[in-house]
Parts: C-alpha cells; structure tokens; sequence
C-alpha cells in the first residue's frame, strides 16, 4: 500500500485527531538518558530530534518546555524528545559508514530527523472518533529490545518494522527485519509505541511495564486496554527515512551475500529495533490537539516554518566520535554481529 495523497486526506471529513509532522535533527549524539542516564558516553550512537533542552540526564522533574530555547518540531510547543539508534552500512572492506536521512513525503527541506504521529486511531481510520488522553510531564517510554536477535524476540512488540521504498509514498510490505535487496528510495523504519497506560506511573523500571497493548484485537481495531493498564492514549508512531541509495552497488556488499546494514550498537539482523521517548509538549497542548478535529495539519497548535526547525541545534557532548567519515568500528568500538 502507498501513502495516500495529502490532498485526497483532505477530503475526508476528520472528527477528531491524527496529527503527523516533521521534527529535524537535533543532534547525532552518545547519549541515552533514558536508559543511561547520566552516562556520558552512553554504549552506542543515537539520532535525535524535539526540544534542545535535552542532555545526559533528563530528570523527570525537569521543566521541558521552560528550559528548552527551541524544538525542531513542527509543532513549537512540542518540547519532547524523540530518538532512536543510528543505521551504518558496513562494506566488503569491513569499514563502516553513517547513513544519511532523509525527509518524508510532504516535508521537503527538513534536515533529516523523522516523521512524528499522534493517533485516536488506526492511520487509515480517517474519522478518528476515539477519545483518548494525552501523556502528562514526566512521561516517558521505551519501544524493543536492543538486544533482541530473532524474529521470536521482536515479535512480542507490535509493528516495529522495515519497508524497503520503492519510491517516498511506498509503506508495504513492512517486514521485522532488514530488507535483503537494495532498496530503490532507502529504508523506512516504523515504530508504533503501545497505546494503553496504567494511569499511574510516569516511567517504570524497564521503561516499558507502564504501558500495555490492548487486551484483545489491536490499537488499529479498537480493542479494549486490560484491566492493568485502562487509560487509552494515543498512538505514538515514528517514521524514519535512511538514504541507503548510495550504499546499492552490490559488488560492495559482503561476498556471501547477506544485507550490509547494522544498527549503531551492532545489530545486523534488524530484530533489535527500539526507540525513545520523553513528553514535553508545554501546557495542555497535546490534549487539546487530540480533542481537536486536526487531520495531519493542527489549527489549534502553533508552528513554526523549516528554516526555523532546522536552525534549532544541539552540540554534540561524546566530540571524540567521528560520525561523518568511513570508520573501522562503530562509535562506542561497536561491531557487527554483537
């Protein structure tokens, strides 16, 4: 299935909300203050978007909104921070390159970064009737397993996935894994963050346990939340977009043939997809988005033009990473197959 056209989207009468903008990089960076926090460098390389506020730590109690100067959302009272692993190839040689990003359909001259959803509903529902509620401050949330390495370990997650684009607008066939043959446009990584939370808890232990998938059926179907986790919120859903175009001459693959590809912590089967989250949206601004009948643009949300977006920056803090050029390990001394 291809991505349907902005103009044929908006044709259809929208009830409520699905909201999906760009968000440009902030910085490719060392750092994982979810998982790692205060760890400076943090094991492996991550790319990172939202609010520049963002550090090593990233306290729950740490005012977002306030402290940011700037976001590279679209949305600009969009303060959270969203990132994931960085995607490398690794040639015959055995040296390693950073792959490049790029933007999504409809978002031409945002640097790199990814594409961000807020859902009611299932991405083709286009009536988006369900009512759900918005993460408060101090929320977070992790989506995978880094060290997941079979298709029996990734599949306890739904709908972490690859697309190998024929073109921008091409989303199926989504696989689990890394696609074996060049990819004419890049690959897409997808990941869909689960929909149902225990009402309670900010954070838990893993960074997962809070939140839950419905009990039966799928967010996509409306099915229930278990009784465990009864508060239905919206769908958190990244799209990422690598320019693997540059990396298609075969003759540089490796001799027996398997894909090149190798997430930044070492992964080169693709199972060990994950990503990060941090709320930060400033006020009631997320809620009143998801209240709103805002399909794919948002009246009752300010925002802010590209040049704005891609202007808001972040130093790098783990300098001693050469992330640009052709490299014998990956940053952190990673290697494929770990």
């Amino acid at each position: 299935m291809k991505w349907l056209s902005f103009t044929s989207l908006a044709l259809v009468a929208p009830s409520y909300a699905l909201i999906r903008f760009p968000c440009a990089q902030l910085v490719v960076d060392r750092l994982d203050p979810l998982v790692n926090p205060g760890l400076v460098p943090s094991p492996h390389l991550h790319q990172i978007v939202g609010g520049n506020s963002f550090n090593a730590t990233m306290d729950p109690a740490k005012d977002m909104p306030g402290e940011s100067t700037c976001t590279t959302c679209q949305f600009s009272e969009d303060f959270s921070n969203y990132w994931t692993a960085v995607l490398y190839f690794k040639a015959r040689n055995g040296t390693y390159k950073r792959v490049p990003q790029y933007p999504n359909s409809g978002f031409d001259g945002v640097n790199a970064g990814m594409t961000i959803y807020y859902m009611q509903d299932g991405l083709y529902n286009f009536q988006q009737t369900s009512k759900v509620t918005a993460f408060k401050p101090g929320f977070r949330m992790y989506i995978g397993d880094v060290n997941a390495r079979s298709k029996e370990e990734i599949e306890r997650f739904r709908q972490l996935t690859y697309t190998c684009l024929q073109d921008v607008n091409t989303r199926d066939p989504q696989i689990l894994d890394f696609p074996k043959e060049p990819c004419p446009a890049g690959i897409m990584t997808a990941l869909r963050f689960p929909t149902c939370w225990d009402g309670k808890n900010l954070d838990s232990a893993d960074h997962m346990s809070h939140m839950a998938y419905p009990e039966s059926g799928t967010f996509e179907t409306g099915g229930p939340c278990p009784a465990s986790h009864p508060v239905r919120v919206g769908q958190l859903f990244y799209e990422v977009l690598w320019d693997t175009r540059q990396f298609n001459n075969k003759e540089e693959w490796p001799e027996d043939g398997s894909q090149p590809f190798v997430w930044s912590f070492g992964d080169s089967t693709g199972y060990g997809n994950h990503g990060d989250y941090l709320f930060g949206w400033q006020g009631d601004a997320l809620q009143r988005a998801l209240d709103s009948p805002c399909y794919i643009n948002c009246p009752t949300l300010k925002t802010q033009n590209v040049q704005a977006m891609n202007s808001c920056k972040k130093d790098r803090v783990v300098v001693q990473d050469n992330i640009d050029d052709w490299v014998d390990t990956l940053p952190g001394g990673m290697v494929a197959g770990m």
